[in-house]
């Protein structure tokens, strides 16, 4: 069967509440204009399913108004009308939104005659393949969803989740977590249990800090992992590869493989897939758009600028993890500087590039080395891009804080136990001197990430993230 759910920017979240709210309990509509993800297969159930994120609210005029009561709301449709001509016109999809203040939660038979009418006008306006969403707010912060793609009946989106300062998730069917986790309960309540269970992850990199993300994701409990890396086990790696062992080395054995094999033995109830390849291969879209949360534990510049670009089409959250391991000048032994580092990428905050923590010149030479090697290497000869450079140092005992700090910044979101309300947009270890800080970087006007909002949540567009080449 065909799954559908919902994303909800956090800030249109609060525009949708602030746009229904009436103090007298009377219902209250709005529109909202939604991207699309459609994922041909996911990953684990191996079905497909469709992602709609939330991309503008669009407030209803007051002369389009008719009535309102606790019970009911209608409006003339010359608003409508033009929201579906947008929608045609930007790849968009549109939605109405609509409140039961006294706490139905459910659609009303009048919800679906008017819904029926609705639809088949944006149909008949849009033509075939038309799609219409329709969101219930119960109450004030309880979302249902259903989309109309025939006028027979909607099928409904089986969850709907709201991300921003954190992630909440709202499913029809609340999974049930497993005996192996009541420990953490006693820390952060039951309702802890569920919400990793409902999690759909993805780690890219499954080296020094992504493996032992994974391990921590394993025994937490989280639902569904994906791992996405395109290397082997090496000798070099074993001092750091958590789950790694010699013979793996010795028969370059995929990083991925080890990764999965170590999680399964763990028997947790977790569902793992292994996917081998670079994170912006075309096999590896659909395993990326159907996640919650992508831990990006790769080292590299062009992989980072992808998920960063990522994570504003399509609503996810990416939690990147870094360290800095900086050796002396000439053969004296020791580090200049050993830190660990973990952001949060999602729309309203600065990206990688505004940080300075990736580099597109760089990128674009990892690119270039990747895909044209001979290319590469005549222009290093001519000066025009820079050579691999030594080996990085790495400790072990650095790359399992760093994944650590990533994983408790994935806690913080769901259940906030820092008590400052979700999660912090980047930290900042010095390890040497047990120091910690968090940093605030505003986005630089003009980014075309993170400066560009017309990207935040448009979903599916030709060429792939609106990248050329």
């Amino acid at each position: 069967m065909k799954r559908s759910d919902v994303i909800l920017q956090e800030r249109h979240r609060d525009q949708i509440q602030a746009l229904l709210a009436h103090p007298n309990g009377i219902e209250g509509a709005a529109y909202v204009l939604f991207g699309k993800s459609d994922i041909a297969v996911d990953p684990w159930g191996l079905h497909p399913r469709t992602r709609y994120m939330s991309y503008e609210v669009v407030e209803i005029p007051q002369e389009d108004r008719v009535s309102a009561s606790a019970k009911h709301v209608t409006w003339n449709t010359n608003s409508f009308a033009r929201l579906c001509r947008r929608a045609k016109e930007e790849g968009l999809v549109p939605a109405i939104v609509h409140s039961h203040p006294d706490g139905y939660d459910g659609f009303s038979r009048q919800d679906d005659r008017n819904e029926r009418d609705l639809f088949i006008m944006a149909r008949n306006r849009n033509g075939p393949g038309t799609r219409l969403l329709s969101i219930l707010q119960v109450g004030m912060d309880l979302y249902r969803a259903r989309v109309w793609e025939d006028e027979s009946h909607p099928k409904p989106c089986h969850r709907v989740s709201c991300i921003g300062s954190g992630i909440i998730i709202q499913d029809l069917a609340e999974p049930t977590p497993s005996e192996f986790h009541s420990r953490q309960a006693l820390a952060f309540g039951p309702e802890v249990n569920v919400r990793l269970k409902q999690l759909s992850v993805a780690v890219v990199g499954c080296g020094g800090t992504g493996s032992p993300v994974v391990q921590l994701l394993t025994r937490l409990g989280v639902g569904r992992i994906v791992l996405i890396d395109d290397d082997i086990v090496e000798h070099s790696n074993l001092n750091r590869l958590h789950g790694a062992t010699r013979e793996d080395a010795d028969n370059k054995v995929l990083k991925v493989d080890v990764m999965a094999r170590e999680a399964t033995r763990m028997g947790l109830d977790v569902e793992i897939r292994a996917l081998h390849g670079r994170v912006d291969a075309p096999h590896a879209r659909d395993a990326l758009k159907s996640c919650d949360v992508i831990f990006g534990c790769t080292d590299d510049h062009a992989g980072r600028l992808f998920l960063n670009r990522l994570s504003h089409f399509y609503l996810i959250p990416v939690i990147d993890v870094g360290l800095v391991l900086l050796p002396r000048d000439g053969d004296e032994p020791g580090l200049l500087e050993m830190a660990a580092r973990v952001s949060v990428l999602f729309p309203t905050t600065a990206c990688l590039t505004c940080r300075g923590t990736v580099d597109p010149i760089r990128a674009r030479e990892e690119d270039l080395r990747r895909c044209n090697p001979v290319e590469f290497e005549r222009q290093k000869t001519e000066a025009y891009v820079r050579g691999a450079g030594n080996p990085a140092p790495a400790v072990v005992t650095f790359t399992t804080e760093a994944a650590t700090m990533a994983v408790n910044e994935l806690l913080a979101g769901l259940v906030g136990f820092r008590g400052s309300g979700g999660w912090t947009w980047q930290r900042y270890r010095k390890l040497d001197m047990a120091i910690e800080r968090t940093q605030a970087v505003q986005p630089r006007a003009g980014c075309p990430i993170c400066g560009k909002q017309e990207y935040w949540g448009l979903g599916d567009v030709e060429p792939f993230l609106d990248r050329i080449g």
